[in-house]
């Protein structure tokens, strides 16, 4: 399944876990935090997933969405002669292979999928 999954902006990862998974009852899929305060958490409720970023920089106008995709290095091939691309696909810590786009809004596309060697039978998804 691919689908398209908002980050959303916010100003520290324990408030915002204590706001979407204490208060909200989402679970973690992901965390990726160095201090606990900035960083990435991703969260899910039933079909519901979000992405939290602190901070938020260099995504365009600081909107951005987050596809997960089967294959990031394929879209990637189809993509680039097409449109201008930010950042050549790349293995992230977090467990995932990466590239970004800008709509001709200022949005960003931010493509995601398994790392390099992993199964492309299915996008990426509960990134470590």
């Amino acid at each position: 399944m691919e689908r398209a999954v908002p980050i959303l902006p916010v100003t520290d990862l324990r408030l915002a876990h204590a706001f979407y998974v204490e208060a909200l009852g989402f679970s973690v899929r992901f965390t990726h935090s160095e201090d606990e305060t900035t960083g990435l958490l991703g969260v899910e409720r039933g079909g519901l997933c979000l992405t939290l970023d602190c901070p938020m920089t260099g995504h365009g106008r600081e909107a951005c969405v987050a596809l997960e995709v089967h294959d990031a290095d394929a879209l990637y091939a189809e993509w680039h002669v097409q449109v201008p691309v930010l950042r050549a696909p790349h293995d992230e810590a977090w467990g995932a292979r990466t590239f970004d786009l800008l709509d001709p809004f200022g949005n960003t596309l931010f493509v995601i999928g398994p790392p390099s060697g992993a199964s492309t039978a299915a996008p990426v998804s509960g990134v470590a």
